[in-house]
């Protein structure tokens, strides 16, 4: 399906920043592409492409691409959205509620009465889990995320327990010496062994991320390493003895690589349904234009965002502040000096070493001699501002598998 300015909105990933930072297994050859969520309307489809056509409303989930102008996607990864949904919530929901649909629903099997510990709760991801756990009566929440956000998930009214993430541990002790019955952990590193020490006989730890690895503006091998390294190893016998489970969750190895995708469709129907039904309804944090992305990422990436952040493109970009004039030559700055040195060839200075030179045969003027003048430079600044690249390919699928987005 073809992705017209007007009529189509992409979904912003934590996915996302770990590709453009290098922090993800298996990246994209560069120069690439980023973005793994649009949504808008079919523009063409390929010649053997059945239960699509063209004018469909739909969202995608390609493995990357999803930012560009026109993307193919392959039909498997292309699903159909209700009538009285708008873009930006398809766009909003998809990953996000897939990721907690299959966590809560599947791999732990949430029931009434459990207790729940989860990390990142502003999130995307995180708004979605609470979401989706308070259709289960009486579970009780524990919401991990920054001081700064605790206000505004309180007015909220679905976490019970808002908990800076500095000192978790204790304060979790404190409100239950039992523990929890779950761990949900999308940090990774030392987390993992804290997280795992806070379980209750019987409890389920889930690892589905590794943002702890995002801790600066470029990749760190040293931040990758020692998130992996802190890990405590947990051996079956520790596990059988204590009666505890550890699980882990990666979508994008599960739709892409191992063929997963005929269970994230069923999935989607489902939360589609629950969409219907006004049981979830997705968190957008904010819009943004194409050409404030990296403003957007950055946002992310000092974990700032309450909800999903989405990218727009027939919203106007931000203003940019005036460019600084720019610094003058030495060549240019040399002439402004002889200029006025003429209109003041009266109030003549010598600079060269202090001392004062009278000129032979001359009235007695003195003479400016400057050496060593200060050069003024010329500042570059890169990185600042980015804005979103756009690719046009030619409309139409090439292969009978294909749709384009």
């Amino acid at each position: 399906m073809q992705q017209r300015s007007n009529k189509v909105v992409r979904g912003l990933n934590f996915q996302d920043l770990m590709v453009r930072l290098g922090a993800i297994d298996s990246p994209p050859k560069t120069p690439t592409i980023l973005g793994f969520e649009c949504a808008g309307e079919i523009e063409a489809v390929g010649e053997e492409v059945e239960g699509f056509k063209v004018g469909d409303r739909v969202v995608a989930l390609p493995e990357f691409r999803a930012w560009s102008e026109l993307v193919a996607v392959p039909i498997k990864y292309v699903y159909h959205i209700p009538d009285e949904m708008t873009f930006q919530d398809a766009a909003a929901i998809v990953m996000n509620y897939l990721v907690a649909y299959i966590l809560i629903f599947d791999l732990v099997s949430l029931r009434e009465g459990k207790s729940m510990l989860l990390h990142s709760v502003g999130g995307g991801v995180g708004q979605a889990i609470v979401q989706l756990a308070r259709t289960v009566p009486n579970v009780t929440i524990f919401g991990v995320c920054s001081k700064s956000k605790h206000e505004a998930l309180a007015a909220t009214g679905l976490i019970d327990h808002l908990i800076d993430r500095t000192d978790y541990v204790n304060e979790v002790r404190k409100i239950t010496t039992e523990g929890v019955d779950i761990v949900m952990d999308c940090l990774c590193g030392e987390e993992c062994n804290r997280g795992y020490g806070l379980l209750k006989p019987m409890g389920k730890y889930i690892l589905y991320g590794s943002s702890n690895v995002v801790t600066g503006e470029t990749k760190s091998f040293f931040s990758v390493a020692r998130s992996w390294w802190q890990v405590d190893k947990v051996s079956p016998i520790k596990l059988f003895d204590e009666n505890k489970s550890l699980g882990g969750f990666n979508l994008r190895h599960l739709l892409y690589q191992q063929d997963g995708s005929e269970y994230v469709r069923s999935t989607v129907d489902k939360i589609f349904a629950l969409w219907k039904d006004g049981k979830v309804k997705p968190v957008v944090d904010s819009a943004w234009a194409l050409e404030d992305v990296a403003e957007a990422m950055q946002k992310m990436h000092d974990r700032k965002n309450i909800g999903k952040l989405v990218l727009d493109p027939s919203m106007e970009p931000k203003p940019k502040p005036a460019t600084p004039a720019k610094s003058k030559s030495k060549k240019q700055a040399s002439e402004d000096k002889g200029g006025k040195k003429d209109k003041d060839d009266d109030k003549k200075t010598a600079e060269n070493g202090g001392g004062d030179e009278k000129k032979e045969g001359g009235e007695g003027a003195e003479e400016a001699k400057t050496n060593g003048d200060a050069e003024e430079g010329a500042a570059h600044v890169n990185g600042d501002g980015a804005a979103a690249e756009k690719k046009e390919e030619p409309a139409g699928a090439t292969n009978g598998d294909a749709t384009e987005s």
